[in-house]
């Protein structure tokens, strides 16, 4: 093997540990769903229907990334510390 080879291989080793150490908790998904209906509807955060879909929903852990879902639908994604909110609202 070339050191070229042997960096590389390190290199994408500790890529893949720091992704997976970065996986976005259960928890962090459904603060982040609470906030985003929250934002996204004044009176459903005061309402408590984002603590409600958070409650509701069901976390899937990928190693690397994860994702939760409400009622079959992905409701939000997580990589590397960062979670994003799907669009629950769609009919789609």
């Amino acid at each position: 093997m070339t050191k070229a080879t042997v960096v590389s291989a390190v290199v994408t080793a500790a890529v893949i540990g720091v992704a997976f150490l970065l996986n976005p908790s259960p928890d962090q998904h459904r603060e982040k769903i609470k906030a985003a209906i929250a934002e996204r509807s004044p009176v459903a955060g005061a309402l408590g229907l984002g603590a409600l879909a958070a409650f509701t929903s069901t976390y899937h852990p990928l190693g690397v990334a994860s994702y939760t879902t409400v009622n079959g639908r992905t409701a939000s994604v997580g990589a590397l510390g960062m979670v994003f909110v799907m669009d629950m609202q769609s009919g789609e």
